[in-house]
């Protein structure tokens, strides 16, 4: 007879609990930011546990929003997997099941439990003592044998290989020892972790229990169909993935178009906070003290005593208190009750029919039928081909907001292009392309030209003038097809340049939109100009009369202007004459100057020679001569020093009064 393995007995032995009750997803909600609401409810009897199962990333989320309502009374709690490793769990038992163990193997670690052995036609009841496995003999087969202790003292020795049960007189220990084998279960789906709900009171009751876990972001498509006559027809169709593991049997299905704020919080974690450590201070002995009988010895008393004085006590740091731990009731409140409904910035599209989706498939379902306005219209954007686009303007009066997707455009029964189309809410318009039309052909020329001055104007001292650039650019448009058409022609707005002509019919952020009506098999141009105004500054001080008589013809200046302008010219004349005639002073004075040095050396060499002297004589007259010169000259400079000081500040007083 072959040995008893833990799998002969387990059976026997983990008679575990009722089974959990189910509870079926009745509602789902799918959002755009990759988050699903789920819904579950049933039937929940009296001492009766449900249980859920999630995937282990999905547990932080479940944790931090599920939410149960009971009609009859509250529950008895939740409790779910830790996220401790499985192994590190198992680690923690007293006992260990290995593969292919034998039971006598399992059972020796038992010792001292109360077990009970049932055989063919006897019972044992009594402590564990051994197990003990005999190895097969060439004539005898392998023998698993149980030493127990009865209660009469007696030791015996039973055959495990005859036992038809064993089972543990313990409670605790046949608890723990069906916790093991939970555990060890949940080594085989590691990414699955249960939550478990247990009831509490009598009597059966309806529950429903409400989450969010990652769902795949449910996705949008479109088809917009033509026909030969009348407004097109919207069709709107809804992706949803299911990813869960477990069927979508009959529920309420919602979408939502929007993105509400939703984070990773890590909660599922077994988080471990830092305590300080905080000591007792050590205990000092205390000293002797010494008494004298006499006030004599008082100082000497004191003077003892202070040397005999215990150390002062360490003080003790205080850990932090705990916080409160916050109770928080959460709502229980999703339910749909119309075809559509706006929450804000968030729509909700109910589907009117239960949804059934098998686990691991995916599933397009519509959510939108309804004749929409629309116009047909060719739209010219990228300046570098020479056809437009075909497209359509869609206005939102289906009273839903429209979540962004691809459209796809059927003509007349035909298929006609694709688009994307971002959300589009209630009330609001959009424009898609879906197709080029090859039968309209655009041309452009550009120019650009920089007006005269404009504007001046003068302010404490500073000269603001303005001009402009005007740019022009030319389209010819040749439509060779036997019907009119609307064109938008779509320039993007330039920063710093304004429209001139003619008025856009709709501006968006980036864009303005110009109409052109093309009649059958012709060729018209239109023209759009833009002007950007460019504005300087200069100093009035800094300008030379020159650039300022340019100023001063400008036709846009007033008369009192010209007047300020023209007085500010005639002081910086004059002071550029007054310059003029000091540097021409300055410049005669260093020529004398230069012309003396030489006189003087002259005479210097003369004094050398005998019978010089009436040449020396007459370098002297020369030199006084030029000595008179000079004093004429230094006399001028400072007349012009004078003359230029009084004209700056005559500048500066007009260059201050000018304002226009």
């Amino acid at each position: 007879m072959r040995p008893w393995t833990l799998l002969n007995w387990v059976a026997l032995v983990a008679t575990g609990g009722a089974m959990a009750a189910e509870l079926p997803v009745r509602t789902i909600t799918l959002y755009k930011h990759g988050i699903g609401y789920f819904e579950r409810s049933g039937t929940l009897a009296a001492g009766e546990t449900a249980r859920l199962e999630f995937k282990a990333e999905q547990m932080s989320d479940v944790l931090k929003s599920l939410t149960i309502t009971d009609q009859r009374g509250p529950v008895a709690g939740v409790r779910y997997d830790s996220a401790e490793p499985a192994e590190r769990k198992l680690s923690d038992f007293p006992f260990q099941i290995k593969p292919n163990q034998p039971l006598s193997v399992f059972l020796d670690q038992l010792r001292g439990a109360r077990l009970r052995v049932r055989t063919a036609g006897s019972e044992y009841s009594g402590s564990v003592v051994g197990g003990r496995l005999q190895e097969a003999g060439d004539d005898t087969p392998p023998r698993e044998q149980l030493t127990l202790l009865n209660e009469q003292g007696d030791l015996m020795t039973v055959e495990l290989t005859t036992a038809s049960a064993v089972s543990f007189l313990d409670p605790a220990l046949q608890t723990q020892f069906q916790e093991y084998l939970r555990v060890l279960a949940q080594t085989r789906s590691r990414e699955r972790r249960g939550v478990f709900i247990d009831s509490a009171g009598s009597g059966a009751r309806e529950i429903a229990v409400r989450y969010i876990v990652p769902s795949p972001a449910w996705k949008s498509s479109y088809r917009l169909i033509f026909g030969k006559t009348g407004q097109p027809t919207l069709e709107g169709w809804a992706i949803i993935d299911n990813t869960t593991g477990e069927d979508w049997q009959g529920v309420r299905l919602s979408l939502v178009s929007g993105r509400p704020i939703s984070f990773l919080s890590p909660i599922y974690e077994p988080r471990y906070v830092n305590r300080p450590v905080a000591d007792l201070p050590d205990e000092y002995a205390q000293a002797p003290v010494v008494h004298e009988a006499t006030l004599q010895n008082l100082m000497r008393d004191d003077q003892v005593a202070g040397r005999a004085k215990a150390a002062p006590r360490m003080p003790m740091m205080a850990a932090a208190p705990a916080p409160a731990m916050e109770r928080e009731a959460a709502p229980s409140s999703v339910a749909a009750t119309a075809e559509g409904r706006d929450l804000g910035d968030l729509f909700e599209y109910v589907l009117p029919q239960p949804v059934t989706v098998r686990a691991s498939e995916s599933a397009m379902l519509p959510f939108l039928q309804q004749t929409v306005e629309a116009r047909k219209l060719l739209v010219y954007t990228n300046h570098t081909s020479p056809h437009p686009t075909s497209a359509a303007e869609l206005i939102n009066k289906t009273g839903k907001t429209l979540d962004g997707g691809p459209i796809t455009v059927f003509a007349e029964g035909a298929y006609g292009g694709e688009a994307l189309m971002e959300t589009l809410k209630s009330g609001d318009r959009r424009l898609i392309s879906y197709a080029v039309d090859l039968g309209t052909r655009i041309s452009t020329a550009f120019d650009a030209r920089r007006d005269a001055v404009r504007e001046i104007r003068v302010r404490r001292g500073v000269l603001t003038s303005r001009a402009a650039v005007v740019d022009t650019a030319t389209y010819t448009i040749r439509n060779v097809d036997a019907q009119a058409k609307t064109l938008w022609i779509e320039r993007p707005q330039r920063r710093g340049y304004t429209v001139l002509e003619p008025k856009p019919v709709e501006t968006t952020a980036s864009a303005n939109r110009f109409e052109v009506k093309l009649n059958p098999g012709s060729e018209q141009k239109f023209v759009v100009r833009e002007e950007r105004v460019i504005e300087s500054t200069e100093m009035l001080t800094n300008l030379t009369p020159d650039v300022l008589v340019t100023y001063a013809s400008n036709v846009s200046l007033s008369a009192a202007a010209r007047r300020q302008i023209e007085q500010i010219i005639g002081i910086k004349r004059r002071i550029a004459d007054a310059e003029a005639a000091r540097k021409q002073a300055q410049d005669e004075m260093a020529a004398i100057a230069q012309d003396q040095q030489r006189i003087r050396q002259n005479i210097d060499s003369l004094n050398r020679v005998s019978g010089q002297q009436a040449q020396v004589q007459a370098y002297a007259r020369q030199l006084e001569e030029q000595e008179k010169q000079l004093a004429v000259l230094r006399d001028q400079a400072a007349q012009q020093d004078r003359e230029l000081a009084k004209l700056r500040i005559e500048l500066n007083q007009a260059i201050e009064a000018a304002e226009f």
